[in-house]
């Protein structure tokens, strides 16, 4: 029987050339870190994802998002807590014990072969009011996780744009390489015939290397950034994303920068946020001063018992015994505790209030600097615009001119340049528009429906 034939990733094939090139007395540590670092690279994968998808995979992956719905699920699970007084709760036992004497026990309870007993709260104020604040804060948690995902959005969308502008740097620089370079060409031949200065052919070459140099750095960028957007969604650090089909964001649906602001303080995931551990705050003093009022519970035992220990003192004997009842509770002092804790709920939410205010006006100046910066990025994109398409006219010419040999070959490849220079321009313009644009979403609390909606394509 014929086995398949095992496939070698291309990582795994260079190391596997690595170890059988070592010599017999190199050391071992170097076959365990060639190794390390095979099995390192072999794991690390590109992901080729669009918005929604990275927005997607950072919503089930993202470690801040993953937390922070722990957290809402911890809340949620105080709510049974709380519920906890309201609920019937059995215990068995046995309080068969040797006696002399009178039949009692060291707790007071009749000697028994087996007895269970229960106990349950019917009506208790102060646990009510907690049941009610656990609720809320759970409310708050869920708010907390949402404000959360917000923001990974955020800032997946940030990065996922700061891709895409590296990545069309690095297309641009890579088409300007070889272009430069058959300038060089053409002006060492053009020196050597003695047509054109020295200097021209020096120029040339700077001007290739600084390409080179700006491709290096460019690529470098490139790969971080789509490094740090890996991590951001949710993959180990090792991995890489590339962002494909450059989408453009819709603006928000606002007509002035006052709309905005309202929209802004009406969506805002912070000022909720303060309203509900406000209403928190305030059932803590419900609670507190109902510490006063009378407490009602259920109370249920049975016990069986056995004759040896009642038939010298009782003329009537019963194995059964239960009770059934209501123990009611009338609090006449309860100290100093329940009046300073709703004290100090009170000078919270005097707090909470404070700081309302001012993340009110916070949010307001924002949006207004985020909106005035979204209309700066609409005026900066119309002028790189502009000045791209004078670059392409400026080409133009240069290029009929060359053909009638009235400009050398210098000026049109220094026009090329420059108008790649534009192309870069642009669309750092448009990658900074959109970047203006989610910040005013994020503003005004409509991002994720934003980034989720059916994106525009655009290439500029």
């Amino acid at each position: 029987m014929l086995l398949p034939k095992p496939l070698i990733s291309p990582t795994a094939a260079r190391c596997a050339k690595s170890l059988v090139s070592l010599s017999p007395g190199r050391s071992a540590w170097a076959l365990v870190i060639i190794l390390l670092s095979c099995c390192t690279a072999a794991s690390a994968e590109v992901h080729t994802l669009t918005l929604r998808e990275a927005l997607d995979f950072a919503a089930r992956q993202n470690p801040d998002v993953l937390l922070s719905r722990l957290d809402a699920q911890r809340a949620e699970q105080g709510i049974r807590v709380a519920k906890d007084p309201f609920s019937p709760k059995v215990f068995g036992g046995s309080g068969l014990a040797w006696t002399s004497g009178y039949p009692n026990t060291i707790d007071g309870n009749a000697p028994s072969i087996f007895e269970a007993k229960t106990n349950m709260s019917l009506f208790n104020r102060p646990a009510s009011y907690q049941v009610a604040e656990a609720r809320e804060n759970a409310r708050g948690a869920q708010m907390d996780a949402q404000a959360k995902s917000d923001e990974v959005a955020y800032r997946t969308a940030i990065q996922f744009l700061d891709v895409l502008e590296m990545a069309k740097q690095v297309e641009v620089l890579s088409q300007q390489v070889p272009s430069l370079t058959k300038v060089v060409e053409t002006m060492k031949a053009r020196v050597e015939e003695g047509s054109e200065l020295g200097v021209e052919s020096k120029r040339a070459a700077v001007n290739l290397a600084s390409a080179r140099q700006r491709l290096e750095a460019a690529t470098a960028d490139l790969e971080y950034a789509e490094t740090l957007l890996a991590v951001t969604i949710g993959y180990p650090a090792s991995d890489r994303v590339q962002a494909v089909q450059p989408e453009t964001v819709a603006g928000p649906e606002v007509k002035s920068e006052e709309e905005c602001v309202d929209l802004a303080l009406k969506q805002s995931r912070q000022l909720q946020r303060f309203q509900s551990t406000v209403l928190a705050k305030e059932l803590e003093i419900r609670a507190q001063n109902a510490q006063r009022l009378p407490q009602v519970g259920l109370v249920a035992q049975y016990a069986l018992f056995g004759s040896y220990n009642y038939q010298n003192y009782f003329t009537k004997f019963q194995a059964n015994n239960g009770q059934l009842g209501v123990s009611i509770t009338v609090p006449l002092l309860v100290g100093s505790a329940a009046k300073a804790l709703a004290d100090q709920a009170a000078t919270d939410i005097a707090k909470l209030r404070l700081q309302m205010n001012d993340t009110r006006n916070q949010i307001a100046v924002n949006t207004r600097r985020t909106y005035q910066q979204w209309k700066k990025a609409e005026g900066a994109r119309n002028i790189a615009q502009m000045q791209l398409e004078l670059a392409r006219e400026d080409l133009s010419v240069l290029i009929a001119q060359m053909t009638e040999g009235r400009a050398p070959l210098s000026r049109v490849e220094q026009a090329r340049v420059a108008e790649n220079e534009r192309w870069i321009q642009l669309y750092a313009a448009e990658i900074q528009l959109q970047r203006a644009r989610l910040a005013v979403l994020r503003e005004t609390g409509t991002l994720v429906a934003a980034l989720r909606a059916e994106p525009d394509s655009h290439q500029p």
